[in-house]
């Protein structure tokens, strides 16, 4: 690892991990191409830490709003006394996000094979495509109205299923996550926010399996390499803050789908490297 290497793969993660381009998909193609050793579990731990950093900063009012009305639902479950009433708006956003990550818990059963078919380019280059088709898709669904105050549990549960699906590396999680949104009929601007605090359970659960896989391996941390990571976590985590805002602003104008063309690019033009046998 070097200073570089890791700026390059901050940078990376910062912007596939919330441009609907597919973080995974690119680190493969990254590696294949160019030769870049995979990044060692507690890298990429840092890494998705610094993202999960990002958009708690961005949507800072959110998170703070629903881990409150958490507790607070869980007091009133206790108590003789519940509120009574339309819950608020956070609290209603922490039962959309519950729901819509169930969907995970059956991905955990095939997560082997799934991770499996990140080792194939041109797997990845394909499901590139896909995304790009799905994007292609969404601003033509977009339109809807619908809120964290209206928003169905079925809704969401679809775009869990679209969350889970996006699991397979190539596909981005916050293009099928988003475009499934505007599909159930979100506005775009909750759809994107949705999508985003959707991923903090998401994010955290695969953080914390990491953690567990690195504390039982062998061998320590190695001499001089934090600084290293540091640098990779910090442009991770600034340049996921922005990557967070252009998606916003996108979206918000109805251009969102304007990345299918990055990403059928990027899909074709690495098919034809690969076949001819770069």
């Amino acid at each position: 690892m070097t200073y570089l290497m890791s700026a390059v793969l901050g940078f990376v993660q910062g912007v596939a991990e919330f441009l609907p381009i597919s973080s995974s998909g690119h680190l493969t193609l990254l590696q294949h191409f160019f030769g870049m050793e995979e990044p060692d579990n507690l890298f990429n731990i840092l890494l998705h830490f610094a993202t999960l950093l990002a958009v708690c900063v961005y949507y800072f009012q959110d998170v703070v709003e629903m881990v409150l009305e958490f507790f607070r639902a869980i007091g009133d479950m206790f108590s003789r006394h519940p509120s009574r009433g339309n819950p608020p708006e956070a609290r209603r956003l922490v039962l959309l996000i519950i729901v819509g990550t169930l969907p995970l818990f059956v991905v955990m059963l095939v997560k082997d094979y799934v991770e499996a078919l990140g080792s194939s380019p041109v797997f990845v280059s394909c499901a590139l495509l896909a995304t790009g088709c799905i994007l292609f898709l969404s601003d033509r669904m977009g339109g809807g109205r619908k809120t964290a105050r209206n928003a169905t549990l079925k809704d969401v549960l679809l775009v869990g299923l679209a969350q889970g699906c996006a699991t397979i590396p190539g596909l981005s999680r916050s293009g099928c996550t988003i475009s499934a949104g505007m599909a159930v009929g979100f506005d775009r601007r909750f759809a994107v926010r949705y999508s985003f605090l959707l991923s903090l359970p998401a994010v955290l659960g695969a953080t914390l399996l990491e953690v567990k896989d690195v504390i039982g391996a062998e061998g320590g941390l190695a001499e001089g390499v934090l600084p290293m990571y540091l640098v990779g976590m910090v442009i991770a985590g600034v340049v996921g803050y922005f990557s967070i805002r252009l998606v916003n602003l996108l979206a918000s104008k109805g251009k969102f789908g304007a990345f299918a063309y990055y990403c059928w690019a990027a899909g074709i033009i690495s098919l034809i490297a690969i076949f001819m046998g770069f």
